[in-house]
């Protein structure tokens, strides 16, 4: 899907010729450029949300104590998800 923005962006001189230079050396037009610029930018902010949501999970685990469920795996047991979908079929 395509969207067209139209706004008005207001960059220093320094910045267009920057721009300007990562768009030829990429063979890339402008508003390309900037939208993979934007792309990359944005997978950083998801992955940072994703560890964010991981760290917040695990602490809630922790907090949370002990769980009975997780008894019945060896501390050392690497295939726990693989095992519980198993469990689920």
């Amino acid at each position: 899907m395509s969207a067209t923005l139209r706004k008005n962006f207001v960059f220093d001189a320094t910045t267009v010729s920057h721009l300007e230079e990562i768009a030829r050396m990429g063979g890339l037009s402008l508003t390309k450029a900037i939208s993979e610029m934007i792309e990359q930018r944005y997978e950083e902010i998801a992955k940072q949300k994703r560890i964010e949501a991981a760290e917040s999970l695990i602490l809630s685990i922790q907090q949370g104590g002990h769980n009975p469920f997780l008894d019945q795996f060896t501390p050392d047991d690497n295939k726990v998800i693989q095992k519980v979908k198993a469990m689920m079929e």
